[in-house]
């Protein structure tokens, strides 16, 4: 069932084929004739009635003409169609000529770039998150985009929001443990993923996206206050490890050197001692304050 059904809807889609046009100059040459023998008639009119015929001939031929010229610059296609059928479409630019009851119906096909608005989505943790897609994308199937869609342009705009609600929702927006993709930290592969998705949803359109990332990534305004106390948090979590890390490695290693050049013989409660003064040193935030003992360690 679904086989069949995804058949006959690729059997619906219009497909992209040239059209039978003619080079519009040529065409001009051809009003040049007529226009020349119509200037011939009226030169023969009083003499006999060839004179008529020949400017009758003349002004139809030039009437006919003229109804089919168009010009198609750069990077436009047109659309020819005969009454409401599809009879090809025209990549030639310049000046050019098609039968005149041919409607003809231009297509852009430069590079269109958008961005997209700012949506608020909910990511793989659930959190509310405000996300914003630049998106550059051109027509590739004429067909498609005329036939196929009924606006293809305003299809682009719901399905640019489409898949970066997807994409935002596949992801959470960040991972402090870096154990998973986010949104944040692997903004490349994301973007790779919102292309296909994209590219995916726009085929049917015969549109295509040459680049896309996100312009605007941030949490909700609700939530935003929170989540910055949660980094703040978290950094100096992750600094106070990698300071008490770094203070035991230079303890251990001051210790071992005392013990190797004999400096000083340090019993448990010695080395204890002395363990937790240079903690105290090399992991407090402001400067440390000698004492002098006037006694022993053991008064």
């Amino acid at each position: 069932m679904a086989e069949s059904l995804e058949r006959n809807t690729a059997l619906t889609l219009s497909h992209e084929r040239s059209a039978q046009t003619s080079n519009g100059y040529v065409m001009l040459l051809v009003i040049v004739a007529a226009l020349a023998c119509a200037g011939f008639g009226i030169s023969e009119i009083d003499e006999s009635d060839l004179g008529g015929i020949l400017i009758a001939v003349g002004a139809l031929v030039t009437a006919f003409v003229a109804g089919g010229f168009y010009m198609q610059q750069p990077n436009q296609a047109t659309a020819i169609t005969l009454f409401g059928a599809y009879k090809g479409t025209d990549r030639v630019t310049g000046l050019r000529w098609v039968l005149p009851w041919l409607w003809r119906k231009q297509v852009s096909l430069r590079a269109n770039n958008m961005i997209s608005e700012r949506l608020k989505v909910n990511d793989l943790r659930g959190n509310p998150i405000e996300i914003a897609a630049q998106v550059v994308w051109r027509v590739t199937d004429t067909a498609q985009a005329l036939f196929d869609i009924d606006d293809y342009k305003a299809f682009v705009i719901v399905q640019i929001e489409a898949a970066v609600r997807t994409i935002g929702a596949r992801y959470p927006y960040d991972d402090y443990e870096h154990q998973e993709v986010t949104l944040r930290g692997n903004h490349d592969q994301v973007a790779q993923e919102l292309r296909a998705e994209l590219i995916a949803r726009l085929v049917t359109a015969g549109i295509t996206v040459d680049e896309c990332g996100f312009t605007h990534l941030a949490y909700a305004p609700e939530i935003a206050g929170a989540m910055l106390r949660r980094q703040q948090a978290q950094a100096v979590v992750a600094a106070r490890a990698t300071l008490v890390e770094g203070a035991v490695g230079m303890v251990e290693m001051a210790l071992d050197l005392l013990s190797a050049k004999g400096v000083v013989e340090l019993d448990d409660e010695r080395r204890a001692a002395m363990v937790s003064n240079l903690m105290v040193v090399l992991c407090g935030e402001r400067d440390t304050q000698p004492v002098v003992n006037a006694g022993s360690l053991y008064q």
